[in-house]
């Protein structure tokens, strides 16, 4: 079994086993599941390896960055579902409040050997080295959150699409390998349960963190393993077959909905890649942007450590937007007026509503989204920091990777430069003409303000 995932495990520090060791504990952060989780079933092989049972801890963090009642209800939901699960996998689930490195080095004084998830963000990333300092034992960390790991087809930020496209493909073959689940030997249930928090009551645990509750409950979702696959099988069945040309449109949707269960690691990418590639049916539509964007997003932030800042972008669009920053805006809008929605365009609008009641937005739209708020700001860096805070504080699948990406696409990462014009320089413009020539736009519009 190890083989099929040494390629993904990367040691964080390097040490023998606790030989006192109570335990072999996961640290699932990223990979909020039970199945189909590299993590798991690396954490689960050495709980055999060593005769032990295994915990699997997982540490809501009640700070995280842009945390809101709506983030948090989506993933609690997602992880107790994941924590039923565990416990008929045959290891413990604890849940705990604070923040994760600390609880984890306590609860891995204990442990034998620390196995934990991989994540990409600069806050993450630092988590693992926290970890990795004070657990005073043996911490692997088990890449399973990407189809090909993020080192593996290049040793640089691509560009484009166009660059990181055959050398995913080139190295894909290795990587379409899920491990097979691993039966647990040693029970858990002689370890300790005073400290875990109950999910009994989703709602109540996410009013005790005190968290942004201005972002409420976002109605068309539901967090869990279970919901995700519910909704890849509907894909599969009524939508991968219009795909290539209906992903498209922005009123009737043929898309399918899985990014806020990609975010959250309630679904694995291989296991809807090797469902997407066996239904045949429009699958390289689907598996360019399954596999090419997604994955071109993590080498962004992979490669980039400010990632989130406007410095980020590449230099022909920083040099353009300067050029053009004391272009006259006509209207300008302040970031009030945007997230409140009050502009002078009812497709925009339209789409600030959708993503403020819902947490999600069509594709297309978070693309015009975008560009707008950069043509109405007096600031093209203001712009880049109001577009990304909105995006971060909205979307269910903010704060990603591809959100990190998707943002500065905006700006012109990952594109190149068009015919300049007033405002945008040579970066790329979406209008409210090109959404009247594609779309049945005011149908949309009518339907948001059902919402």
């Amino acid at each position: 079994m190890v083989h099929a995932l040494d390629s993904r495990i990367r040691i964080l520090k390097s040490s023998k086993p606790r030989q006192e060791g109570a335990f072999v504990l996961y640290w699932m952060q990223h990979s909020q599941r039970a199945e189909a989780n590299p993590a798991f079933e690396r954490a689960a092989y050495w709980a055999n390896e060593c005769g032990l049972p295994l915990l699997v801890l997982f540490v809501v963090d009640p700070n995280y960055p842009d945390g809101s009642v709506r983030h948090f209800t989506f993933m609690l939901e997602g992880l107790k579902e994941t924590m039923a699960e565990i416990g008929r996998r045959g290891a413990h689930f604890a849940l705990r409040t604070g923040h994760p490195p600390d609880i984890v080095c306590q609860v891995a004084q204990d442990a034998a050997i620390v196995v934990t998830d991989r994540g990409y963000l600069r806050h993450l990333v630092a988590w693992r080295e926290e970890v990795a300092d004070g657990a005073g034992t043996l911490v692997e960390e088990v890449e399973g959150d990407v189809i090909v790991p993020v080192a593996e087809p290049t040793d640089k930020m691509e560009t484009a699409a166009r660059t990181i496209r055959p050398k995913l493909h080139k190295t894909l073959k290795r990587f379409l390998e899920l491990p097979p689940a691993i039966t647990i030997k040693t029970s858990a249930k002689s370890l300790p349960h005073k400290d875990d928090v109950s999910l009994g009551d989703v709602e109540a645990f996410v009013a005790s963190l005190g968290c942004d509750a201005s972002v409420g409950v976002a109605p068309g979702f539901k967090g869990g393993t279970s919901e995700a696959r519910h909704r890849l099988t509907n894909f599969l069945r009524n939508d991968l077959k219009h795909y290539g040309e209906g992903r498209a449109d922005i009123v009737d949707r043929h898309v399918s909905h899985l990014s806020p269960y990609l975010h959250f690691g309630q679904i694995s990418p291989l296991e809807i890649y090797q469902k997407v590639v066996s239904a045949k049916a429009n699958s390289d539509s689907f598996i360019e942007e399954m596999l090419i964007r997604r994955e071109l997003g993590v080498n962004f932030v992979y490669h980039t450590p400010n990632y989130d800042a406007f410095e980020a972008l590449p230099e022909w669009a920083q040099d353009t937007l300067a050029h053009h920053a004391k272009d006259k805006r006509e209207p300008s809008y302040s970031a009030r007026e945007l997230e409140d929605g009050k502009t002078d365009d009812p497709y925009w609008n339209a789409a600030m509503r959708e993503m403020r009641v819902t947490g999600y937005l069509h594709n297309h739209m978070r693309m015009y989204w975008g560009k707008r708020i950069l043509g109405w700001m007096t600031s093209p860096k203001r712009a880049f920091e109001t577009t990304l805070h909105l995006n971060n504080k909205y979307f269910l699948d903010g704060r990603d990777t591809n959100s990190y990406a998707n943002v500065a696409w905006i700006y012109g990462l990952h594109d190149r430069g068009w015919p300049e014009r007033d405002v945008y320089g040579k970066v790329r413009t979406m209008t409210p003409s090109g959404l009247k020539r594609k779309f049945d736009i005011d149908a949309y519009v009518r339907w948001t303000e059902q919402l």
